[in-house]
């Protein structure tokens, strides 16, 4: 079922922003990609479990996800995606409750798309995680408008990780290009949690090209500036505007 209190709350990834960031720039209820940067290594603390933008999409997910809310996950039932599947230690690990994950495989782009815009319409889970492969030429302009003006409809945040694609015209809200980049060492040389080198590539209104390095921190289910001694670093999400139509 709808939740409207979805419009009231914010999740904080962070308190002090660098100086040009948006103060929010994942909103709630809107439509956001995530594509992966070009010649990156692989994270250490990262690599064994999943690749950057759909491991960052996921940990936004759960930072914006309030207990009890489902997360929805679609993805292909074919090709790499059905080579590589979902490894729950692997997910607990991250700091990911594989409990909370509801996991849809679909046979093609077209099911994939559909099924994915029904969830966001329906609203009833806090966040929806899709994984697009390829060009996808049936992901469109007209598909991602499909996608965002039920977002804001549900107030359903939608997360679209994309690989093997070049950034390409759509109705998302923000744009955001991922790498992994090194951990920092804990105490004995111990491996650090994961750290992503995430770049800003569009968002609505807002500035482009800004940059900036997160360190997922497991025990505190946060994100933090990995030379900032423990200090929070960045907000990611922000609640939709007020007078916003929402879903009967």
């Amino acid at each position: 079922m709808f939740d409207s209190s979805r419009f009231k709350r914010a999740a904080s990834l962070v308190q002090a922003s660098p100086e040009g960031w948006p103060d929010a720039p994942l909103q709630q209820d809107g439509v956001h990609e995530f594509y992966a940067a070009q010649g990156q290594g692989g994270n250490a603390a990262l690599a064994p479990v999943l690749a950057p933008p759909l491991a960052l999409a996921l940990l936004c997910a759960v930072q914006a996800r309030q207990p009890g809310e489902t997360l929805l996950w679609l993805r292909l039932a074919k090709g790499k995606q059905a080579r590589q599947r979902p490894y729950a230690p692997g997910l607990a690990e991250l700091g990911v409750d594989p409990a909370a994950i509801v996991l849809m495989r679909l046979p093609d782009l077209q099911s994939l798309l559909r099924a994915g815009v029904d969830c966001v319409r329906h609203g009833g889970a806090a966040t929806v995680v899709m994984e697009v492969d390829g060009r996808a030429p049936a992901f469109d302009l007209t598909a991602s408008r499909r996608f965002a003006l039920a977002a804001e409809r549900s107030g359903t945040m939608v997360l679209i990780v994309r690989s093997g694609a070049d950034p390409a015209p759509s109705a998302a809200h923000s744009r955001w290009q991922v790498a992994s980049a090194p951990s920092m060492p804990l105490p004995a040389d111990a491996p650090g949690g994961p750290v992503f080198d995430v770049t800003l590539l569009r968002q609505r209104g807002g500035r482009e090209g800004l940059n900036l390095q997160l360190e997922w921190d497991r025990e505190q289910g946060m994100f933090r500036a990995p030379l900032s001694r423990g200090r929070p670093a960045l907000p990611a999400v922000r609640t939709g505007d007020a007078g916003r139509r929402s879903a009967a």
